[in-house]
C-alpha cells in the first residue's frame, strides 16, 4: 500500500494476511482492539488503563450490537444514557471520562495512518466516523464533581475512627483470639494514613527505607520525613515522588510507628521483605485489604458509609490548613500539581472560619476588643 506507515497498531501489522476469516467482522473488530492496545502501550500507559478502555469499547459493542464502523452519535449517546438510568447511576465525571475514551478510540480508527478506514471500506463498504466531539461532550462546570456526601472527617470523627480501631485490637486480645496482632497493625495503618495524608497506593508502596529523620526536628526521630515513591502518576508517566514532612501537630504518630516497627512488625516474621506494611503471610499488604480495614473500623465507629479511606487525606489537608499552614506548603505535602486541586480537597470547619472573622474584626476595629488578662 503506497504511503503506508508502520505505526504500532496499524491494520497491516495486526491483521493476518492471506487468510479468509469465517467471521470477518469479528476478526476486524478484535484487530482494532489489539491495534489500539499496541498504540497505547508504546505511549507507556498503564495496563489497567488500557484494559479498562478496551472493556468500555466492548460494552458499547454489546449494548448496540453494532461494530465501530457502524456507530452513530445517537447510538453512543443512548449507551451513556443507559448507564445513567441503572440502579447505580453513572457519575457525571465518569460519564465524561467514558466519552473521552470512546472519542480517543474513534480518533485512532479514523486516523488514515493506521489504515483501519481503508480496511473497513474494502471489506464492509462502511468506514468508522468520529461521532464524538465538543458538540456532544459533557461540559466541565465545577471544580469538584464527586459525591456531596464525601467530605473531610471532623476531629471527633477521626478520633472515633481511631478509638474503634484500637478497641477492636483490645477486644481481640482480651478474648485471646487470633487476629490481635493484625488488628494492632490495622490501627497503626489508619493513623499513618491521616498523619501523612497518604493515598492508598502510596501507603502500599512504603518500605522501611522510606523513613528519614528531619535534621530540623530531631524529636521526631526517624519518622520526621516519609519518602513517597508511589505517588499518583500523570498520564503515561512514572509514579511521582515527593517528600512528606511530619508536622508537629501530628507527632503523636511517632510512638505508634515506633511500636509497629520494633514490637509488632517483627512478630509477622517478614524476614528481609522491604515492605513497611506486611501481612500474616509475610507479603506486602494490598490496597484492597487497606480498604477493608478502614470499612470495618468505620462500621464499628458508626460513621457515615459515604466516608471512605481517601477522606482521611481530605481531612489531613483540611486540618493542616486550620492549623495555619500555607496552601503552597500543603500543595507540596500532598503532591498536587495545582493549588486548585488542594483547594477542592479542603473543607474547613465553621469554628475555623469564625476564628478568621474574629481575627479580621479585631485587626480592623481594635476599639471593640478588650485585652484579656
Amino acid at each position: 500500500m503506497e504511503g503506508r506507515v508502520d505505526l504500532p497498531g496499524a491494520s497491516h501489522l495486526v491483521l493476518v494476511k492471506h487468510v479468509v476469516p469465517l467471521d470477518p467482522e469479528s476478526m476486524v473488530f478484535e484487530g482494532m482492539l489489539e491495534g489500539w492496545a499496541r498504540q497505547q502501550r508504546v505511549r507507556f500507559l498503564k495496563d489497567d488503563t488500557i484494559t479498562r478502555r478496551l472493556e468500555l469499547v466492548q460494552r458499547l459493542f454489546r449494548f448496540s450490537g453494532q461494530y465501530p464502523w457502524q456507530w452513530t452519535a445517537a447510538e453512543v449517546e443512548a449507551f451513556v444514557d443507559h448507564l445513567r438510568s441503572g440502579s447505580r447511576p453513572l457519575a457525571v465525571s465518569t460519564a465524561r471520562g467514558y466519552l473521552g475514551h470512546l472519542r480517543m478510540f474513534l480518533e485512532f480508527l479514523t486516523d488514515a495512518r493506521y489504515g483501519w478506514s481503508t480496511v473497513c471500506a474494502e471489506r464492509f463498504g462502511e468506514v468508522p466516523q468520529q461521532v464524538l466531539g465538543d458538540w456532544n461532550a459533557i461540559p466541565h462546570t465545577d471544580e469538584y464533581e464527586g459525591r456531596p456526601e464525601r467530605r473531610p472527617f471532623t476531629y471527633d470523627e477521626v478520633q472515633a475512627l481511631f478509638d474503634a480501631a484500637d478497641g477492636l485490637a483490645e477486644e481481640i486480645r482480651a478474648r485471646r483470639r487470633k487476629g490481635a496482632l493484625a488488628a494492632q497493625r490495622d490501627a497503626a495503618l489508619l493513623k499513618t494514613f491521616y498523619a501523612y495524608g497518604l493515598r492508598r497506593r502510596e501507603a502500599w508502596g512504603l518500605d522501611r527505607v522510606d523513613w528519614r529523620s528531619n535534621a530540623r526536628m530531631p524529636a521526631l526521630g526517624r519518622y520526621g520525613v516519609a519518602q513517597v515513591r508511589w505517588g499518583k502518576s500523570s498520564r503515561g508517566g512514572s509514579p511521582k515522588r515527593r517528600t512528606v514532612l511530619l508536622v508537629p501537630e501530628m507527632d503523636w504518630v511517632v510512638p505508634v510507628l515506633e511500636h509497629w516497627e520494633h514490637e509488632l512488625r517483627p512478630r509477622f516474621s517478614p524476614g528481609a521483605h522491604p515492605a513497611w506494611w506486611v501481612t500474616e503471610r509475610r507479603g506486602r499488604m494490598s490496597c484492597k485489604r487497606m480498604d477493608e480495614v478502614f470499612a470495618h473500623a468505620r462500621s464499628v465507629a458508626g460513621l457515615d458509609e459515604a466516608l471512605d479511606l481517601h477522606c482521611l487525606r481530605h481531612s489531613y489537608i483540611t486540618h493542616l490548613i486550620e492549623f495555619g499552614y500555607p496552601e503552597r506548603f500543603m500543595q507540596d505535602q500532598v503532591g498536587h500539581r495545582y493549588g486548585s486541586t488542594t483547594a477542592v480537597y479542603t473543607g474547613v470547619s465553621l469554628e475555623y472560619r469564625n476564628r478568621l472573622l474574629n481575627r479580621s474584626l479585631q485587626a480592623r476595629h481594635p476599639e471593640l476588643w478588650e485585652p484579656t488578662s
